[in-house]
């Protein structure tokens, strides 16, 4: 089954030594995670501060700077797992280096 692991942070902590170590570990997880076979993907997020939503509603289309929504966490990025279910995602989830400076949210992902 695949998940997507949600990486969030409060996006104010960048340059701390607990989140430089953070992202200098998120290539040893993910050199790790591919040699075992269930990382498919991922990618990390510039900050919130550069987001632009769009909404298509009656008037057409409505842009907005910045999140969707204005929380102290923001999505910092999401690497896409495949494992065998949840307490194997948890358990890979719990080995990310993000889990330490923020939190991450597994979801499953609808089968195609």
């Amino acid at each position: 089954m695949q998940y997507v692991l949600m990486l969030c942070a409060d996006q104010a902590a960048p340059g701390s030594s607990d989140w430089e170590e953070a992202m200098a570990g998120c290539i040893s997880w993910a050199v790790e995670m591919e040699a075992r076979g269930v990382l498919l993907g991922g990618i990390g997020l510039r900050p919130s501060a550069d987001a632009t939503t769009v909404r298509v509603r009656d008037a057409g289309v409505l842009l907005g700077d910045g999140p969707f929504t204005d929380t102290k966490e923001q999505l910092d990025g999401f690497s896409v797992i495949e494992c065998e279910n949840l307490d194997e995602a948890i358990d890979i989830a719990s080995q990310h280096p993000w889990a330490r400076v923020g939190l991450i949210e597994v979801r499953p992902v609808w089968a195609p």
